[in-house]
């Protein structure tokens, strides 16, 4: 098991000081991820605009929890998960949407479950996707924006999945409750 350093503000490096200050106004607390990534400020910044740029995309807050919780499942992110899970909820998304995405079953709104498959076709294929699934795609009602949004949500889970494999992240208490492993994980 491999780990790397969970910063706060004290023991960060001085230009990711700012950084966190900023996660804990947002958040009220300073999420683990973000103190694992404030040992290179680059990539902390390039987190958090890349959540901010996708919070601001075309997705609305269903669509915004399917792209990050279909990525975060199949990147089996122990820690992205659950913390997904509880952003969900402050969202208010449906439940039934969340743990449909968290157990890997079809979601029952076609659009929404158009949009899972197509965000799994292009993690799993790393973008390989063809003319085939992009009419699938456009035909539940979605174009070409969404395609390049899912690109943009799929850098930032990138980011912060692969983070938290190599550092081990722990859960933060606040999204303890929502714990989650995947079955059949390689490890």
């Amino acid at each position: 098991m491999t780990t790397l350093k969970v910063h706060d503000i004290e023991s960060a490096p001085e230009a990711s000081k700012p950084l966190l200050e900023n996660s804990l106004k947002s958040f009220g607390m300073i999420p683990g991820l973000h103190g694992v990534l404030a040992s290179s400020p680059q990539i902390l910044e390039a987190y958090q605009t890349l959540h901010s740029l996708f919070s601001k995309s075309s997705f609305n807050e269903e669509e915004l929890t399917v792209v990050w919780q279909s990525i975060n499942v199949e990147h089996a992110c122990h820690y992205c998960v659950p913390a997904h899970t509880g952003i969900a909820n402050m969202m208010k998304v449906d439940d039934a949407i969340t743990e449909a995405l968290r157990n890997e079953t079809p979601l029952e709104n076609p659009k929404l479950e158009a949009l899972r498959t197509m965000t799994l076709t292009m993690v799993r294929n790393r973008g390989n996707v063809t003319q085939e699934d992009l009419d699938a795609f456009y035909a539940a009602g979605y174009g070409e924006t969404q395609v390049l949004d899912i690109l943009l949500g799929l850098s930032q889970k990138t980011i912060s999945n692969y983070a938290n494999h190599i550092a081990n992240t722990p859960v933060d208490n606040a999204f303890k409750k929502f714990e989650w492993t995947k079955e059949n994980v390689v490890s």
